[in-house]
């Protein structure tokens, strides 16, 4: 049964204007790392970066994230100069071709997200560590007065996987959140997005888990962001490939919308939008 609450609204404070969740939004993402888990979805080049970019609007997105350390599990550590270089080019590049694009920058680094809102004026940081890769994180969002973010992980990428036990999924993600939430609060951070993390230390069963009972964490209060795109979630189930995902990937997206996600972060911009019609079409006419 698909619960009320799961469908209720809400807005962002984006540099002052109100961002309205009137329907799920899709964030595409746009990937300048050289060895992202899904290799089609890599930019190695100018052309590629600003061509993923305009595509990403052209299909229906509503917001561009960035990212220049991957995240995929068992990753290479890189320093904060390697990714400043990877994304000070992305993000010029896109600031010139969709100057008017809602982007997130996806690091754990807190003068790396300063250093973009700064510079390049971008209004969103997705921070995959929940701020407990860079105590300074949670002040930085709170000076540059952006919304965050907040993902669910244990340990770093090098080895989230090595950490799936859990007495009780749910109630250690709530209870991450909870405190996590209150320190963000008492420094005046009110545009708090939740992401719970699928595939940062979960195992295959607790993914679908974490999928089955999302809607247990609209008692937070606080939109809910959904990257499921092409993981080893789906293509470990199917047995296939994250290139032979695409179909797993629209069913599971189906599935968090009808959990109340009100953004779903994606590689394939077209399909996710037109899953976000076809189910707001059945639920919320």
């Amino acid at each position: 049964m698909i619960r009320p609450e799961c469908f209720s609204s809400f807005a962002l404070n984006i540099n002052g204007k109100l961002l309205p969740f009137d329907r799920p939004l899709v964030m595409g993402i746009l990937n300048v790392t050289p060895d992202s888990f899904y290799a089609g979805s890599r930019c190695g080049d100018d052309a590629a970066i600003a061509a993923r970019a305009r595509a990403i609007i052209d299909e229906g997105g509503d917001m561009i994230d960035i990212g220049a350390y991957s995240s995929r599990p068992g990753a290479e550590h890189i320093s904060a100069e390697e990714e400043w270089r990877r994304l000070d080019r992305a993000l010029s590049l896109v600031r010139k071709n969709c100057p008017d694009a809602v982007v997130s920058v996806d690091t754990f680094r807190a003068e790396i997200a300063r250093r973009s809102i700064r510079e390049y004026g971008v209004q969103i940081v997705n921070d995959i560590s929940g701020g407990e890769l860079d105590s300074e994180m949670f002040s930085v969002v709170a000076e540059c007065k952006v919304p965050y973010i907040l993902t669910h992980m244990r340990g770093t990428p090098q080895v989230m996987q090595q950490q799936t036990d859990y007495a009780d999924l749910m109630a250690d993600i709530t209870a991450y959140f909870v405190e996590r939430i209150d320190r963000l609060h008492r420094l005046g951070v009110c545009d708090i997005i939740l992401d719970p993390g699928f595939g940062f230390g979960k195992s295959l069963d607790g993914n679908y888990t974490l999928l089955h009972r999302l809607p247990e964490l609209h008692a937070l209060g606080l939109p809910l962001l959904v990257g499921v795109s092409r993981k080893s979630m789906i293509y470990k189930l199917l047995g296939c490939t994250p290139d032979e995902s695409l179909n797993g990937t629209s069913v599971l997206h189906a599935l968090a919308l009808a959990g109340g996600a009100k953004i779903l972060r994606v590689h394939d911009v077209r399909a996710a939008v037109e899953t976000v019609k076809i189910v707001t079409k059945t639920f919320m006419a």
